[in-house]
């Protein structure tokens, strides 16, 4: 049943030194205000999973928090590469990382195997292509009935997994509005649910029926951050901030930059300081 907390106590009784723990959002309802939350308290040897990873993975990284990544694609959504990213593979700073490498098509299969209780997703997949070489959990398979060569990947599971969403009601249930990505079967993979809300209404009563909606009892933790999800965007609430994807890709260039950005933006930020972040961007209804 889920429990309506302040951020900073949802993500310390959910979050431990090396869960695997999936901050899930597809460009939308990205987790950012919990994610700088886990940097702020500091968390160590993190699996990190993302169908996506964009600048809170980035973040996370070049903090020193993962020792693990399981990921499909990885980028600055629109602008480039990854740098905290690539300066952890390629030189090992602030120290090196395991990169778990899988197609969107394995991901979602995955998280879906993980949500059904499966040990591991069978899919049609990688025909063709060579991941396999580098990523032994890609496994071939053939199928009892047919005959035919499928892909198989192991389910995933995580410890905990974050999302943002624009509502909760008063009894902890979720609405999801717009692109929903993988979010609804990351929750529940996962042990333990986290979601920051823009909004607590009393019900859903004058919505469509057919909006996403999580129940309560797949919820661990609701907190109420609005503007959480800042610089991605809120269907109904604020657009993109497609100016802090490109200044993100000039602070991640220097490791200077970067720690002096994380010190003033996350270190010394707070969750309320996301609602000022996206009063310039609140979507027009």
């Amino acid at each position: 049943m889920a429990k309506f907390l302040p951020l900073s106590q949802a993500v310390a009784d959910n979050l431990k030194d090396g869960d695997a723990v999936a901050f899930e959002g597809f460009t939308h309802l990205i987790p950012t205000a919990a994610a700088h939350e886990a940097i702020r308290q500091g968390f160590k040897d993190l699996t990190l999973i993302r169908m996506t990873p964009d600048l809170i993975y980035d973040q996370m990284i070049g903090m020193g928090m993962a020792k693990k990544l399981i990921f499909s694609y990885a980028g600055n959504p629109g602008v480039g590469l990854l740098r905290r990213l690539r300066d952890a593979v390629e030189n090992n700073w602030p120290h090196a990382i395991e990169l778990e490498e899988h197609s969107h098509a394995a991901m979602a299969n995955a998280y879906e195997a993980g949500a059904a209780g499966l040990p591991c997703a069978i899919f049609r997949g990688y025909r063709g292509a060579e991941l396999a070489k580098v990523n032994p959990n890609i496994k071939s398979i053939e199928c009892p009935f047919t005959g035919e060569k499928l892909a198989a990947v192991p389910a995933v599971r995580p410890d905990v997994t974050f999302i943002h969403a624009q509502k909760a009601n008063k009894k902890g249930d979720l609405l999801i509005e717009g692109i929903i990505g993988i979010q609804k079967e990351a929750v529940l993979a996962a042990k333990r649910a986290v979601v920051t809300v823009e909004e607590v209404v009393d019900d859903f009563d004058d919505l469509h029926p057919n909006l996403t909606v999580l129940p309560n009892w797949t919820i661990t933790a609701i907190s109420v951050v609005p503007g959480g999800a800042h610089p991605s965007y809120a269907h109904g609430h604020y657009i993109r901030d497609n100016a802090s994807y490109l200044e993100w890709d000039k602070v991640a260039a220097d490791r200077e930059q970067f720690l002096a950005w994380m010190q003033k933006n996350v270190l010394e930020s707070k969750p309320e300081d996301f609602a000022g972040r996206v009063e310039n961007l609140r979507d027009a209804k």
